[in-house]
């Protein structure tokens, strides 16, 4: 039976709340964190420090640190345009990728600064398949990327075997989506010549045997196929880490495996946001919250809220309140949000619905929630040690970890 670990996708050390959610993942057991050095441009890292600092150093050296590299944006890509790093995919205009060795040792120093550690216990290249993704875009013969795609994983895995020996990690590994790709996608990332690939490097580098331990990958009750990669790892003797398992693909849409209550103070927040923009001063306001309320069941799944909020919703808002002086702009801001905050209930709430009803096959044997169900289907997998869960609040910690008893 597999175990959970704390993810910290969306995990910020400005949110008292993911800091009370770690200490009390920690008091209840939980024994791994999942970080990566671009996870809210290192807020998550720097999270886990000030939640660690709660505890006695005996506590803290039973919690697993997993932490990666890979992705250059925010900060990073600010830093790489003064000073490029070595061999970037520039994969869109705000996301660029290396997995150089000297990108490697510049990531690997911020995370351990970020996390006040002098040693990490496992680190993860971090989706290093975005080379085949440009390679594809530019019409490299499948057998020349696949090749090329090898010697950056052996260049990488050196540089990882360098830094076992050096103290700075004990362990490594590749965290992929591809590994839970058909064989046949052009994207796939083939698994069975990696630990040959990390052999040789521990070779070159001079180590006895090779630090090649962990396996990361999607893995949910919708997406299977990544279970070929979880037996070929075990059978390996190499850790599995499932992730993603309430974010699921199903014929080319996304779909949040998880009920969601209806908010009882979402038509409060509207009426009263309603009457106060009902002026030709805020029409525009208004005009966007009727739109908003008349579509708020229309949405394929909650990220797809999320992803429109950021870019559709707040640029509205803010042009809508131009008009307004700064301290009334300050009151209707506020008004707003708590109007935002219910209207995501309700968002994730008709997806919920939505959820049930496409699913009904896959959840016909469901008589409990559908984030329990999901989440006891990976419980039961053999081959699946972590499922890597994003536990934003307390409340969230001890609904996952009740599943245990």
């Amino acid at each position: 039976m597999s175990n959970f670990a704390f993810g910290t996708y969306r995990i910020s050390e400005h949110n008292p709340q993911h800091i009370s959610a770690l200490k009390e993942a920690i008091k209840s057991g939980v024994k791994m964190i999942d970080t990566s050095s671009n996870y809210m441009d290192g807020g998550a890292e720097r999270a886990i420090a000030l939640a660690l600092q709660e505890f006695d150093e005996d506590i803290r050296d039973e919690i697993e640190i997993v932490s990666k590299f890979g992705y250059i944006q925010n900060t990073t890509l600010n830093r790489h345009k003064e000073t490029p790093f070595e061999e970037v995919v520039e994969y869109s205009q705000d996301c660029f990728h290396s997995i150089s060795q000297s990108f490697q040792e510049d990531q690997l120093t911020k995370s351990l600064e970020r996390l006040q550690l002098s040693k990490l216990d496992c680190y993860l290249i971090h989706n290093p398949e975005y080379y085949f993704l440009d390679a594809i875009n530019r019409g490299i013969d499948k057998d020349d990327r696949l090749d090329e795609m090898y010697k950056r994983l052996y260049d990488a895995f050196m540089g990882l075997e360098l830094e076992v020996q050096n103290g700075r990690i004990k362990s490594y590994g590749i965290s992929s989506n591809s590994f839970s790709l058909p064989q046949t996608s052009e994207e796939f990332l083939p698994y069975e010549d990696l630990l040959t690939l990390a052999d040789d490097a521990a070779q070159e580098i001079g180590n006895e045997t090779h630090s090649f331990t962990t396996i990361e990958l999607p893995l949910n009750i919708l997406e299977r196929e990544g279970l070929k990669c979880a037996s070929w790892a075990r059978e390996n003797g190499l850790r599995v880490l499932a992730n993603r398992p309430l974010n699921a693909q199903h014929e080319n849409l996304m779909f949040r495996l998880a009920d969601y209550d209806e908010s009882i103070e979402y038509y409060n927040h509207f009426n009263e946001l309603m009457e106060v923009c009902d002026n030709n001063t805020l029409r525009p306001m208004y005009n966007l919250l009727e739109q908003l309320d008349d579509n708020k069941h229309k949405f394929g799944w909650i990220g797809d809220y999320d992803a429109f909020l950021y870019a559709q919703i707040i640029p509205h808002i803010r042009t809508s309140l131009e008009v307004v002086d700064e301290q009334n702009r300050e009151t209707m801001y506020n008004f707003i949000d708590m109007f935002l905050t219910e209207y995501r209930k309700m968002v994730a709430y008709e997806c919920s619905k939505n959820t049930r009803i496409t699913l009904k096959e896959i959840f016909k044997e469901c008589h409990t929630s559908m984030q329990e169900c999901a989440l006891r289907f990976l419980l039961q997998r053999e081959n699946v040690d972590y499922i890597l869960v994003g536990m934003r609040k307390p409340s969230y910690v001890n609904e996952i970890v009740s599943l245990l008893d």
